[in-house]
């Protein structure tokens, strides 16, 4: 019963999550719990609709530095450093 009233209202309004869930279902008469309307949006896999985080996209004045050793054969020991450390040294 209440996975059709949350399939209904999700139809209706996809951005409630969770608590706007189980606010419309207090509205309307029933009194499930948080836990228990979490639990049955993830049985039905539904989930709110929001602007999700943009991490991929670079930062305003960010500058992109060049990879200087494209090209570069590497054809003896200590020709190239890098800044990285190396733990199996640390061992």
């Amino acid at each position: 019963m209440f996975m059709r009233l949350l399939d209904e209202q999700y139809t209706k309004t996809p951005f409630y999550g969770v608590r706007k869930m189980t606010r419309y279902l207090h509205e309307i008469g029933y009194n499930p719990d948080v836990k228990r309307v979490r639990r049955l949006l993830r049985l039905m896999g539904l989930e709110a609709i929001y602007p999700k985080p943009r991490l991929s996209i670079p930062g305003t004045g960010h500058k992109i530095y060049p990879y200087l050793l494209r090209g570069v054969p590497v054809v003896r020991s200590n020709q190239v450093w890098t800044p990285i450390p190396h733990f199996t040294d640390m061992i």
